[in-house]
């Protein structure tokens, strides 16, 4: 093979030079700018526990090597906390200050420790505010207030009463804090048809909505409607099948007359279109 020969250019001197160095400055910093773009953090004002300090996530991996590894890539693990030099606080986000946890060597349990685990030190038994059976709930509470108020309405999911926890939905130590939830088609929805499988299908005659997704028509922590719907009665069917008003005063949807049918109740209810997940007879999704 012929070895070309290397020629060496001139570096360009005075106001030329200094342009080109500024540009490549400029060039370089925009690359940094955008390749730490990609990493956002948000300061989030964290409870006070008194008598403990916060450490940071760093201080976990000395004895929660397994779980900090994957807690790299949650969500949580992008809180700092405000102040100097912007604490990371992932882990204590959840768990409280766990200066004391980590000075005991983990014979004093963090404010929010989730589980039974080791009784606490004489004379600090009264200083942090565990409640075993609802713990979580409590921590999520903390950041997620407009939660906390759906969970108050009429109609939610069991969580005030104990038979689920947040976790359940929301896995918070690896990943993306939703169940399932990714890039994948349909990966949010698996995590409902864990307990709702009759919901899931398949289907003979499907209702296009399930493909938009199950909070497209229930809100996922409460909402003051029956089972959880967005929308009262028919006016939830009437966010995508849109009604005509015909000449003679008749309201058509769908190509059909439902002047008489819209009074009769909800789409559902009436006797109409009871199959409203999908129908393995009915394309109208009778039955």
């Amino acid at each position: 093979m012929t070895k070309l020969p290397f020629i060496k250019l001139p570096l360009p001197r005075g106001r030329r030079g200094r342009n080109l160095a500024l540009a490549s400055g400029a060039v370089v910093l925009l690359l940094a700018a955008i390749s730490c773009g990609t990493i956002s953090h948000r300061a989030v004002v964290l409870p006070d526990v008194p008598g403990a300090k916060y450490i940071g996530s760093s201080e976990c991996e000395q004895c929660h090597q397994e779980i900090y590894r994957g807690f790299r890539t949650a969500d949580h693990a992008r809180l700092i906390a405000q102040g100097k030099n912007g604490l990371d606080a992932g882990c204590e986000s959840c768990h409280g200050p766990c200066s004391l946890h980590s000075d005991s060597g983990g014979e004093t349990k963090p404010p929010y420790s989730f589980t039974a685990g080791r009784p606490q030190p004489e004379g600090l038994s009264g200083r942090f505010p565990l409640e075993p059976a609802r713990a979580v709930e409590k921590a999520c509470y903390q950041c997620h207030l407009d939660v906390r108020g759906q969970f108050n309405l009429p109609n939610h999911h069991p969580v005030p009463e104990g038979r689920m926890t947040c976790i359940l939905c929301h896995p918070p130590h690896k990943g993306i804090a939703f169940a399932g939830g990714s890039t994948q088609l349909l990966s949010q929805e698996e995590n409902c048809v864990q307990c709702h499988p009759s919901q899931q299908g398949p289907f003979v005659f499907e209702h296009e909505a399930l493909r938009e997704g199950c909070t497209t028509c229930h809100s996922p922590h409460g909402s003051v409607n029956a089972k959880m719907l967005t929308e009262r009665n028919a006016n939830l069917c009437l966010k995508c099948h849109f009604q005509q008003s015909q000449p003679g005063g008749g309201i058509l949807i769908g190509g059909v007359d439902h002047t008489s049918r819209l009074s009769q109740g909800a789409c559902w209810s009436a006797g109409c279109h009871e199959a409203v997940h999908g129908s393995r007879v009915s394309p109208s999704l009778r039955f």
